[in-house]
Order: structure tokens, then C-alpha cells, then sequence
């Protein structure tokens, strides 16, 4: 049983600040760290924390925190023979800034991340039969991210996708029925549907025009206001965890990592979304992007604590 991400790899330059600055503004901030992260391997790492095997196939560079990224990786047990080192540039870098609600803008500088192709999804091909399940997102080029769904469908693994940061829909028609789930925040599935994305009833409107699309599954995160999944079979609606928010940078990511090992371990869609919602909830109560991520005593404690009764 193990679950594969196949995606970005990024270093995470943060900075805290009251606010967002709005356009040419320039404010004084409150803090800086540097956290490992990119939405692959804060998927991975969330997997893995879960208790779950999980591989990564992804690049980092040869320099500038390439060796910190893969550490980082090997620490939280996650599978990296698949990481591979890219002399010619560098790490992906993400900078972020983080208000005191916890909202964020980010930048992603992609680096080894753009040149994920054919050989990464060669790598992915080979280990695909020990997979549950296939995490992508839209940190790497596209035309990577569809080969290597096609190659998770050709081999019955399914492929849940984070698609984020948006990309323009009308290049993703190739990939929607490659897609088992789905899983875009309001800001994405307006991006991807052309039409806002605020509340239940136009995530519900979304999510049907996303299975027009092709897609098996769509669940759409609503933040705190819980999260939309829709299917050919059912339509429902999770609320939230209601926790204090410190930091949402990592809070999808984290969904993820709890729905995909939720699917690993043989969980039905209803307790995989609750699991996704309760592991994205964890997250938010931490600064940074993988610090964030809980492990499975902190989850299972936390579910316990909610009245979440486990199969």
C-alpha cells in the first residue's frame, strides 16, 4: 500500500506581515523563516505523516537548497530515490506572505520544477504498481501532468488532482477524464468553470460542470466553510473543523494528503473527505507549509476529539 506524488519540489521563503500589501505598497513585516515546501512535496510529506508509504518523483536543483529539500523529504519518511538532481538549475522557490488571519499571497519561481518531463514520468511508470493512488498539481509543466495521469489511468491507479496554481481551462480538456477526483478551492474552480465560486450552491453548480467535464469526482474547498463533493452516484456537503487559523499556506495540501490516505486505507468517499477536511483544518493552526503538517497521532487524537468515529 503506498501512495505516489508526482509533482513540485520547492523551498519556501516566508514572510509575516498585519496585512497583504496592496499593489506598489511596501509595508513593514513581522517575521522570516524558511521552510521546505511546493505542493508535491507538502502532499508527500503529509502522506507520509499519516503513516502511509509514499514515493515522490519530482527535481531539485544541484545547488541552492537541492540536498535541504531531499533531507527534508528522507526526514519525514518519504521515498526520494525518484528525486532527481538537476545540474543546470535551480530549486524551485515559493515566496510567501502570511497576514495575521492566516490568508497568503505567493509567487513560485518553478526552477528544477519546469523541467519535469518524459524521463520523470519514466520513473513514475516503474513504481506505479505499488501505488493507491496518484497525486498531481500544477506546479509542473502541464503537458508532464497529463502524460502522467494517462499513465496512472492505462495502469487502474487513481489519479486525484490538486489543480492549483490554476491553469487556463481551455488546455485541460485532454486531462479532465483522466481525472478520478478533483479537488480545486473557490479561487481554482472559478478559474477552471469561468464563473465565481463563493459559496454551497455555485460550488454545487461547479462541481456538476466539472463531471460535464469528464472529471469522476469533484471536491471543491470552501475554506471554512467546509468543502462540496460531488460524484455520479451522490452529491454532499462537509463542514469545516472550526480551529483557530495561524497559517492556510499548507491547509490544501494537507486535505489532500488526509483524503488520499484515507483512499489507501480503504475508507469510503464520505470519510475520505472528512479525513481531508480535518487534516487541512490541523494545518491551518501552524505557521509554515510541511512544520504544519500533523502526524497521526495528532490527527487520530483530533478526530477522536471531534466525534469522527474511525472504520
Amino acid at each position: 500500500m503506498a501512495v505516489i506524488v508526482f509533482g513540485s519540489i520547492n523551498i519556501d521563503l516566508v514572510a509575516t506581515a498585519t496585512r497583504l500589501p496592496v499593489a506598489g505598497e511596501t509595508l513593514l513585516g513581522r517575521d522570516f523563516f524558511k521552510v521546505p515546501g511546493g505542493k508535491g512535496a507538502n502532499q508527500a510529506v503529509a502522506v507520509s505523516r499519516l503513516g502511509v508509504t509514499t514515493y515522490m518523483v519530482g527535481r531539485v536543483g544541484a545547488h541552492s537548497f537541492g540536498a535541504e529539500l531531499i533531507n527534508s523529504l528522507q526526514a519525514a519518511g518519504v521515498r526520494t530515490e525518484n528525486v532527481s538532481i538537476e545540474a543546470v538549475a535551480n530549486s524551485g522557490v515559493a515566496i510567501i506572505i502570511v497576514d495575521e488571519r492566516g490568508e497568503n499571497q505567493i509567487v513560485v519561481i518553478p526552477g528544477a520544477n519546469a523541467l519535469i518531463d518524459e524521463e520523470d514520468v519514466a520513473r513514475l511508470r516503474e513504481i506505479l504498481p505499488r501505488g493507491k493512488a496518484l497525486l498531481l498539481q500544477f506546479e509542473i509543466p502541464l503537458a508532464a501532468v497529463i502524460s502522467a495521469a494517462q499513465t496512472a489511468h492505462s495502469a487502474g491507479v487513481p489519479v486525484i488532482v490538486d489543480p492549483a496554481p490554476a491553469q487556463d481551462s481551455s488546455r485541460l480538456d485532454e486531462l479532465y477524464p483522466l481525472i478520478d477526483i478533483i479537488t480545486p478551492n473557490e479561487i481554482e474552480a472559478s478559474q477552471l468553470v469561468g464563473f465565481g465560486v463563493s459559496n454551497q450552491d455555485s460550488a454545487a453548480e461547479a462541481g456538476r460542470e466539472l463531471l460535464r467535464r469528464g472529471v469522476k469526482c469533484a471536491i471543491i474547498k470552501l475554506g471554512a466553510k467546509g468543502v462540496y463533493c460531488a460524484n455520479a452516484q451522490e452529491e454532499f456537503f462537509t463542514p469545516a473543523f472550526p480551529v483557530p487559523t495561524v497559517d492556510t499556506t499548507a491547509a490544501g495540501d494537507a486535505f489532500n494528503g488526509g483524503l488520499a490516505t484515507a483512499i489507501a486505507e480503504g475508507l469510503s468517499l464520505r470519510e475520505a473527505v472528512v479525513w481531508g477536511a480535518a487534516a487541512g483544518a490541523l494545518a491551518a493552526t501552524k505557521p509554515g507549509a510541511q512544520p504544519s503538517l500533523p502526524d497521526r497521532f495528532t490527527f487520530d487524537s483530533f478526530l477522536q476529539a471531534q466525534g469522527v468515529n474511525r472504520s
